[in-house]
């Protein structure tokens, strides 16, 4: 097989892989509690890094790592994956799946106005054409969300905005560290995240005793994060088109959409078709039609991790 077209398929998998999660994180909260999942899923992901860290032979990138890497890892592994999984699984807790995904795929919009803040990057004025079309889808999911047949609390409603704050700050950090290898962040990062979340389940308590809550939260580790994180970065260094293999990303929350409907029986209601639209178009545009800034977006909603588009030919999601 040519590697452009294994990087079809390496991004089909990450495609495939993503589109099962949002389902998956409803099933897992049936059986555990928001803490309880990304335990066990930040745990596993660790196992998969490890792994991949010794099959790729990079030990020695640890080792050489300095004093102040190793405390950039501690403080970066409170963001992600402890604040911001908390934060997301707490609002699929309270929100139906349809309306909590697409609202966390509007974190570029947020790293737009933190790149502006913070590192002084000016939103070109056409850039705003795209945030009112995602802000706006935002709305519309939100307005239309009394037609789900389910109540929808305002607190979940905000947990799934601050868990795109926090995605994009993840971003914008981990950003000004793109020099240090991919494989070598992640499990920097899930190691720290690890110990934090196991050292708080001896004060707070977990309960995890069933089977399908341990393979539960297991999936969530393989499929929302270990799996999909390195078959993107296989098909980035394939592809002779990178564009087009970020492009294929946005086909995740449509799939997505799909496996609510079907395997939660959620009734996908016209309003959150629309203001997915709406938000992956304004991600499109700003992302391919306006010039960037001096720092680049990353392409795929919400999973960029570490890895950004160049960072990919790196990546973490």
């Amino acid at each position: 097989m040519k590697e452009n077209n294994q990087s079809v398929v390496y991004a089909g998998v990450t495609i495939l892989s993503w589109s099962t999660v949002a389902t998956a994180f409803k099933i897992a909260l049936t059986h555990l509690t928001h803490f309880e999942m990304i335990l066990i899923a930040s745990c596993t992901a660790l196992l998969i890094f490890t792994s991949l860290l010794t099959l790729q032979k990079k030990w020695r990138l640890v080792n050489n790592l300095s004093a102040k890497q190793w405390v950039y890892f501690a403080g970066i592994g409170l963001i992600n994956p402890v604040s911001y999984y908390l934060v997301l699984f707490k609002a699929y807790d309270l929100l139906p799946a349809q309306i909590a995904q697409p609202i966390s795929y509007a974190w570029p919009i947020v790293l737009l106005v933190l790149l502006a803040v913070f590192a002084h990057q000016p939103i070109p004025i056409k850039k705003y054409v795209g945030m009112c079309m995602s802000l706006g889808g935002v709305v519309l999911i939100s307005l239309g969300s009394g037609q789900t047949g389910k109540s929808v609390c305002l607190e979940g409603f905000l947990l799934a905005a601050v868990s795109a704050f926090l995605w994009a700050t993840y971003w914008l950090i981990s950003n000004q560290n793109r020099h240090i290898d991919a494989t070598v962040s992640l499990f920097m990062t899930f190691l720290f995240g690890s110990f934090y979340l196991v050292s708080a389940s001896f004060v707070i308590g977990v309960t995890i005793h069933t089977l399908p809550g341990l393979l539960s939260g297991m999936y969530i580790g393989c499929f929302e994060i270990g799996i999909p994180f390195t078959f993107f970065g296989l098909a980035m260094r394939k592809t002779k088109n990178p564009a087009l293999i970020n492009q294929m990303c946005y086909l995740a929350p449509f799939f997505s959409l799909f496996l609510i409907s079907l395997i939660l029986g959620e009734k996908i209601v016209f309003t959150t078709y629309l203001g997915l639209v709406l938000i992956v178009s304004g991600l499109i545009y700003n992302q391919y039609f306006v010039k960037s800034t001096s720092t680049e977006l990353p392409v795929k909603p919400r999973k960029q991790w570490h890895y950004g588009l160049k960072r990919f030919t790196r990546r973490t999601t």
